[in-house]
C-alpha cells in the first residue's frame, strides 16, 4: 500500500471535514456537538501528519517495512475509529458512537507504540 497517498488523501479529507464543520455546520449544531466536531478534526489532522511521518521513515529505509506497516494500519485505522465516530456522534447526536471512540484511541496508541519499536530496532 502506498502510504505516503493514503496520508495525503487522508490530510486533504481532514481539511474539507474541518471546513466544512466550520461552515457547514455551524448553527445547525450546539456547542458540545461543535466540540466533539473539532476533536475529530484535530485528532485526524495530527494522525494523517502522523502516517505521513511514519510513511516517510519508512521509504528512506529509518523504519523496517514490518513497523511501517504495522504503524500506519494502526494510525488510517485509529482516524478511522476515533475521528469517524466522533464525527458520526457530533451529527448525528447517537450517543451509543462513543463507545467505538476508545477503539480508535487504543489503535493510536498502538500505532505510536509500533513506531517507536521499529524505530528502537535500527
Amino acid at each position: 500500500m502506498n502510504w505516503s497517498a493514503t496520508a495525503a488523501v487522508l490530510l486533504a479529507l481532514a481539511v474539507g471535514l474541518g471546513a466544512f464543520g466550520a461552515h457547514g455546520l455551524r448553527g445547525r449544531l450546539d456547542e458540545y456537538a461543535i466540540g466533539i466536531y473539532e476533536k475529530a478534526v484535530f485528532y485526524h489532522f495530527v494522525h494523517a501528519l502522523g502516517l505521513l511521518a511514519t510513511s516517510t521513515l519508512a521509504r528512506f529505509g529509518h523504519l523496517s517495512a514490518p513497523a511501517g506497516s504495522a504503524s500506519s494500519w494502526l494510525l488510517a485505522g485509529g482516524i478511522l475509529f476515533f475521528s469517524g465516530s466522533l464525527y458520526l456522534l457530533a451529527v448525528t447526536g447517537q450517543r451509543w458512537l462513543g463507545a467505538v471512540t476508545p477503539i480508535g484511541g487504543l489503535m493510536f496508541i498502538a500505532g505510536w507504540l509500533a513506531l517507536a519499536w521499529g524505530l528502537a530496532g535500527r
